[in-house]
């Protein structure tokens, strides 16, 4: 695509205000009869009528589109295979399993809490936070209905767990991209993350454990609970050896494997169990996998609790991930996004006001182009001229990054982690919106630190891999 060619700040600001408008108007004015899938398309169907109308030919705005598909084809691949996953595990004994241990051994005053540091430390372990959400996350929402708790608290305490491992895992992919177009060390940039993710993940914490607090006591009901139980003890294979598919994704994982690649091993390790403990057929496993698992017990909160997943239950999300990435390749490809930023870089001269431009901007980011990574990408380099006439080492940018691009992307109900999340976990992202501390607390310590001055490293303040003035020169305090 020419480089020459660029649409003006009017240009780009109008089709911003126009999708702003149009949100709005679907959530306020309009309502549910309006899906959000049509207000995206006609958004990018404005967009590009301003891009040709800007000097961009329909082939240029149609690669836009095209780019944008292909960045979400790998993540929407794993989407369909969470729902093949769900219902394999299901008939496998899996789900049922990690339900029944959960009901058995986990209180409700501590289970919120319990849920975000089980899914933060399964995160860190494999660097996904996807893999987290599709795997504990699912069996966490089936225990936290079985005690009562809200399935939006629920889904808050897994996400929040889930980005906070994805972003301190060296083996995240949104870790390493952040570190590399800020130009900064990957364990220099884990390191500065510490300063910001580690207070805002303590103060998750604590609201966790104060909100468990009202389920504490009385309020618990055993019978309901005695009853779930008995329905699944009579009715799946409960035992550790059902176990295994989980920790085969974690080893996986772990070892770096391709994470469409897990999501088709586990699946498959599901439905052979399902088959060899269960006694379902082949066929059966394939009508699951396709269509979704129905429970059958007759005991009406176990059915409730285990009929879900397949591949068909996650076509609206996928469609309506497919549509948000062409809008934010549309964007991206006719520098709308890189016009408005560039504005806004030319008038950043002090380090307070850097970062929390560069807060406001990744936000921003996530919710034109539907993308964390664009969010991480496109702000972080249109700043590195900024941090480097303020002399900030380059982990300072990668750590802001990812304190507002990766941690607000679950909060976006039209972007990539807002459509995998309400997928995966079953609940609309305005309704887990205001559990997901994480991502409310993350971006205020960035923006608190920056006015207080604490942990914007300058060069020769710290031991440093890289800089921007002299990146082979190691700067020691």
């Amino acid at each position: 695509m020419s480089t020459e060619k660029r649409p003006s700040f009017g240009a780009a600001i109008f089709v911003i205000l126009f999708l702003c408008f149009a949100m709005f108007a679907q959530i306020f004015i309009i309502g549910q009869d309006w899906v959000t899938h049509i207000t995206l398309i006609l958004v990018a169907a404005v967009a590009a009528v301003v891009a040709m109308i800007s000097g961009f030919t329909y082939d240029e705005v149609q690669k836009g589109v095209l780019y944008g598909c292909e960045i979400a084809m790998l993540p929407m691949l794993i989407l369909m295979l969470v729902g093949v996953l769900v219902a394999s595990w299901i008939p496998a004994g899996t789900i049922p399993t990690l339900i029944y241990y959960g009901l058995s051994f986990i209180s409700p005053s501590v289970f919120l809490l319990t849920v975000a540091i089980v899914c933060s430390v399964a995160s860190v372990a494999t660097g996904s936070s996807w893999t987290t959400g599709a795997t504990f996350g699912v069996a966490f929402m089936g225990i936290g209905s079985g005690l009562g708790i809200p399935a939006a608290m629920t889904a808050g305490a897994v996400i929040s767990g889930s980005i906070f491992g994805d972003k301190m895992s060296p083996l995240s992919d949104s870790t390493n991209l952040a570190a590399g177009v800020a130009e900064a060390d990957l364990f220099d940039h884990i390191k500065s993350m510490f300063y910001t993710t580690g207070p805002a993940m303590l103060v998750s914490l604590v609201i966790y454990a104060i909100l468990g607090m009202r389920f504490a006591g009385g309020q618990l009901d055993t019978v309901q609970i005695d009853t779930i139980l008995n329905g699944l003890r009579e009715n799946y294979f409960i035992s550790p050896i059902t176990l295994i598919p989980p920790i085969v994704v974690v080893i996986l994982a772990v070892k770096r494997v391709s994470g469409l690649a897990v999501m088709i091993i586990a699946s498959l390790l599901g439905a052979l169990f399902a088959i060899a403990f269960q006694g379902f057929s082949v066929g059966e496993m394939a009508s699951f996998m396709n269509d979704g698992f129905v429970s059958t017990t007759g005991v009406a909160e176990v059915d409730a609790l285990l009929s879900r997943g397949g591949l068909q239950s996650m076509m609206w999300t996928i469609s309506l991930g497919f549509i948000a990435l062409s809008m934010g390749g549309i964007l991206e490809k006719t520098r709308m996004l890189e016009v408005l930023l560039e504005k806004i870089s030319g008038i950043v001269s002090t380090a307070k006001g850097l970062i929390t431009t560069h807060v406001v901007s990744a936000i921003a980011v996530n919710l034109f182009s539907a993308s964390q990574y664009m969010a991480i990408l496109i702000p972080s380099r249109m700043f590195v001229p900024a941090y480097k006439k303020l002399r900030i080492l380059p982990q300072v940018n990668s750590r802001t990054a990812e304190d507002a691009g990766t941690v607000t992307s679950p909060l976006v109900p039209w972007g990539l982690c807002g459509v995998f999340f309400t997928g995966a976990l079953g609940v609309p992202t305005m309704q887990y919106f205001p559990y997901v501390f994480l991502s409310f607390v993350t971006p205020i310590v960035a923006v608190a630190y920056a006015f207080l001055g604490i942990a914007i490293f300058k060069e020769g303040e710290i031991k440093s891999v890289k800089t921007y003035n002299d990146p082979k020169e190691e700067v020691k305090a």
